[in-house]
């Protein structure tokens, strides 16, 4: 299992996006340890499940403050198969 946090330095939604993985992994009894944290030119903040973008491909590419941060029910719903695999992917 893979959960990377993508993020520009100084990212004003960073924080806030953060706070949404971890309190999504908590309620699906998943590890806080999973989550891998990048600074560098990324969308962002982008959420990565297993190398998939949770909110799909973004709409630019490289260094850029996105609008279409993911909400939490999307999250939920990434992140749900990856709990009832006991945070193994499907092989």
């Amino acid at each position: 299992m893979t959960v990377e946090l993508l993020h520009l330095p100084g990212c004003p939604h960073l924080d806030a996006t953060r706070q949404l993985v971890f309190d999504c992994l908590d309620a699906l009894g998943l590890p806080r340890t999973a989550v891998v944290e990048q600074s560098g030119p990324f969308p962002s903040p982008s959420i990565l499940v297993n190398g998939a973008d949770v909110m799909g491909a973004p709409d630019v590419l490289g260094a850029a403050c996105r609008l279409d941060v993911p909400t939490r029910e999307r999250l939920l719903m990434a992140l749900r198969p990856l709990a009832t695999n006991g945070g193994r992917t499907a092989s």
